[in-house]
């Protein structure tokens, strides 16, 4: 028996804030966000953007949620073979 599991990203994204999902620690810039892996759990997950300047961190961010959101949209990968399951 074998499973695909697809996770689509959805944003909330505030055009009000332009620091959505960042976060100043300590004067560096940190990419702050949750995911779901299953309907009953939730992970936080911080990410360093390596940079003091909130215009690149601002950048770094949109890059990387611009990634993420062309990878949720790329087929799945077909699965060959047999998996075995315990």
């Amino acid at each position: 028996m074998s499973t695909n599991l697809i996770t689509l990203a959805s944003l909330r994204i505030s055009e009000a804030n332009p620091n959505h999902h960042l976060w100043n620690n300590n004067g560096t810039w940190f990419l702050h966000y949750t995911v779901y892996p299953t309907p009953f759990t939730k992970e936080r997950i911080r990410r360093s953007l390596g940079t003091k300047d909130v215009k690149l961190a601002r950048e770094r961010r949109d890059n990387f949620f611009s990634h993420l959101a062309k990878q949720s949209t790329a087929p799945a990968p077909v699965l060959t073979g047999q998996v075995a399951v315990a």
